[in-house]
C-alpha cells in the first residue's frame, strides 16, 4: 500500500520534521516517574517541565500524544539529544517496525493494532520509542493505546517493573503491543469459523467481501508482525541490552514467531475457505443448470408432438379423429412421467 500524504515531504532535505498523518488531536503529555519505592504521575505538563526528568535516578515514561504539533516536538528532540533524522522518522507515521542504535539512546518504531468491531477492520497507529539510560519516550498519533494495564501494574508496583530499569520498561512496552496481537488473532479466529458454517450453508456475495475483509486484516498483521521479529533477533544481537533483560526480549521474540505461525495457519485456512466457496458456487450453478436441463429435456419430445399436431394438414387422420384430443394429452402425461421415473432411478434429480 502506498504511503498517503507522502508527497508532502517530495523534494526537502532529511531531517525535515513534516507530520505525514492526518489525525491532529489535542497535545499532550503525560509523565510516570517511579523506582523501587517511589511513584509520581503528572497529566498534561508543558514541553520545557519534561525536560527535568532526562537525568533523574528515577526511572521515567513520558508519553508524547499529538504528531502534529512538530514545534513541540523538535524542543523535545533538541534537548534529549535526538537525531533529526530519527525525528523525522517519529512524524513519518509509515515506518516500517525497526531500531537504530545512538550514542546517547536507542530508536524503535512499533505498529500497535487494534480491532474495530463495527467495521471488522484493523486499525494500526505508529508508536515510536526513544530510550537511554533512565528515560522512556513514546509517541503517539492519537490518544487511547493498549497500556492501560502496564500502567496500572507500575502504579501497584505488581511484578519486578519498579524494581528495573528503563530497558524492561521499553519490554514491557512491546510486549503489551503484542499482547494485544494475540487478541486481534482471537477475533479474526472467530469471524473465520463463522465463514466456515456460513460459506456451506448460505454462501453469498457478502461472503466473498467478509472473506477478502478477513485476508486484509491478516495481511495488515503480518506486516506489522514480521518487521518485529527482526527487530527483537538485532536486539538480542546487541551489545547494549544488559543480560538480565536478554531473558524477557527472548519470551516477546518466541510469541512474535507464534504469532506468525498463527497468522499463516489462518491465511491458509482462509484461502481454502474461498475455494470452498467457489465450489459451492460452482455446485450451485450445476444444481440450477440440471434442473433446468432436466425441465428442457421434458418438454422436448412435448414440443415435438405439439408441433407435429400444430401443422394442421388436410389429409392428417388424426384431426377428425373423436378420441385424438385426449390420446395426444394422454400420450404427452406418459411420456412425462415416464422420464421423471427414469430420471429418478438414475439419480439425476
Amino acid at each position: 500500500m502506498t504511503p498517503k500524504n507522502y508527497a508532502k515531504k517530495l523534494g526537502l532535505p532529511p531531517g525535515t520534521l513534516i507530520y505525514t498523518g492526518k489525525e491532529k488531536n489535542h497535545f499532550e503529555i503525560s509523565i510516570l516517574d517511579y523506582d523501587e519505592n517511589n511513584f509520581g504521575e503528572i497529566q498534561e505538563i508543558d514541553v520545557e517541565a519534561s525536560f527535568s526528568f532526562k537525568d533523574s535516578p528515577t526511572v521515567s515514561w513520558i508519553n508524547i500524544i499529538g504528531l502534529h504539533n512538530t514545534e513541540a516536538i523538535q524542543k523535545i528532540g533538541k534537548y534529549y539529544g535526538i537525531h533529526p533524522l530519527s525525528l523525522e522518522d517519529i512524524l513519518n507515521i509509515h515506518q516500517r517496525p525497526k531500531i537504530d542504535h545512538f550514542d546517547t539512546y536507542n530508536f524503535i518504531v512499533l505498529k500497535m493494532l487494534t480491532y474495530n468491531q463495527e467495521s471488522c477492520e484493523i486499525e494500526s497507529e505508529q508508536v515510536s520509542i526513544i530510550f537511554g539510560k533512565n528515560y522512556v519516550l513514546t509517541f503517539q498519533e492519537k490518544s487511547g493505546d493498549v497500556f492501560d494495564s502496564l500502567r496500572s501494574r507500575i502504579k501497584a508496583a505488581n511484578g519486578i517493573i519498579r524494581k528495573s530499569g528503563s530497558e524492561y520498561l521499553v519490554y514491557a512496552i512491546i510486549d503489551a503491543i503484542v499482547d494485544h496481537y494475540f487478541l486481534i488473532l482471537e477475533h479474526l479466529d472467530e469471524n473465520l469459523e463463522e465463514l466456515e458454517s456460513e460459506v456451506v450453508s448460505k454462501p453469498s456475495l457478502e461472503t466473498v467481501q467478509k472473506i477478502n475483509q478477513l485476508k486484509k486484516n491478516l495481511i495488515t498483521m503480518r506486516k506489522s508482525i514480521w518487521p518485529l521479529r527482526e527487530l527483537l533477533a538485532k536486539l538480542l544481537r546487541s551489545e547494549f541490552v544488559l543480560e538480565s533483560s536478554v531473558i524477557y526480549f527472548r519470551d516477546v521474540y518466541d510469541h512474535t514467531v507464534q504469532i506468525i505461525d498463527i497468522i499463516e495457519s489462518l491465511r491458509d485456512i482462509s484461502s481454502g475457505i474461498l475455494d470452498v466457496y467457489l465450489s459451492s458456487v460452482s455446485n450451485k450453478t450445476n444444481e440450477i443448470m440440471k434442473t433446468l436441463t432436466i425441465i428442457a429435456t421434458i418438454f422436448i419430445p412435448l414440443t415435438f408432438i405439439v408441433g407435429i399436431y400444430g401443422m394442421n394438414f388436410a389429409h392428417m387422420p388424426e384431426l377428425e379423429w373423436e378420441f385424438g384430443y385426449p390420446f395426444v394429452l394422454f400420450l404427452m402425461a406418459g411420456m412425462v412421467i415416464t422420464m421423471i421415473f427414469y430420471f429418478k432411478k438414475k439419480k439425476w434429480f
